[in-house]
This record gives structure tokens, sequence and C-alpha cells, in this order.
């Protein structure tokens, strides 16, 4: 698939992420961050997709560039951070771990990074990317850069 002239990668798609990331609350920024960082590091080989929403700024891993086959992401809103697993429906998990009804996805809310790392959040975790309907490939290359940017969006501060 060709890329697109007018898409924003490499350097220039983290300063933007920095760039949307300062609109946030400090301690949400902060603990954002990290936690991209964090599942970045998971995620060897996988693209980065960023899209400034109308509601959220969401940065997700995918094994390819296309948004369907994105596994997990981190989703910011204004007063919480959360880690989403885009096919997390079909995954099996302790009662009350993973929030949401939706067809597809499910998330955890995050009050600090360091909750991926606890057990049952790092198990779940792997197993999603195990699960993935398409996997990231061994040895691949990713990269980072911006899907999209909402004209409007929701104030980014509580």
């Amino acid at each position: 698939m060709p890329v697109r002239d007018d898409r924003i990668e490499g350097d220039e798609a983290q300063a933007a992420l920095a760039a949307f990331l300062d609109r946030f609350d400090p301690a949400i920024r902060d603990g954002a961050a990290e936690a991209i960082e964090r599942l970045r590091r998971l995620t060897p080989g996988a693209d980065w997709m960023i899209y400034d929403n109308y509601a959220a700024l969401v940065v997700g891993a995918s094994p390819s560039e296309r948004p369907s086959d994105a596994i997990l992401s981190i989703v910011i809103y204004p007063r919480r951070y959360a880690l989403y697993f885009l096919q997390g429906a079909g995954l099996a998990y302790p009662d009350g771990l993973l929030e949401g009804q939706g067809a597809a996805g499910r998330s955890i809310s995050l009050s600090h990074p360091s909750q991926m790392d606890d057990p049952p959040v790092a198990a779940l975790i792997q197993r999603a990317l195990a699960e993935a309907k398409v996997p990231i490939p061994a040895g691949r290359t990713g990269r980072l850069y911006v899907r999209s940017v909402s004209a409007r969006r929701r104030p980014r501060r509580p």
C-alpha cells in the first residue's frame, strides 16, 4: 500500500505526538507518554498510528498500515488514559479486568503506567499480541505516523 504524500512520519510525527500530549494536564500527559513508551517496547516492528480525534488522542499499534489490523492502543482523555485491546472481545480474561461490552474492543483504565507490568495485565497484553488476527511480523521495522488530526477537539484539560 503506498504511503500518502501528506502523512507526517518519523521525527516530525514524534514532535507532533509530543505537541498533542502537551495539551493535556501534566499528570495525564506524563502517565500517557510513559504508557505509550512501554507499549512501544513490547511491540517492536509495529506501525504506530496517531489519531488526534475530537474526543481523545489515540496512539495505536498495528502490524501494518491498515487500521483494521490494529491490536493495542493507548487512548488519552482529559481526565484519564486507557489501554485498549482492539480485538479484546475474544480474549479470555479474569473477571473485572477488562471494561467494555462492544463487539470488538475492550479496555483497562490505567491509574499509572506501571499497571501494565501487573502479571494479569502483562499476560493479557501478550495474549492479545499472540492471538491477533494479523500478528506483527518478526524482524519488521515499524513506523510512527500521524494518521488524522481533527479540525475540532474537545478541550484536553478538565
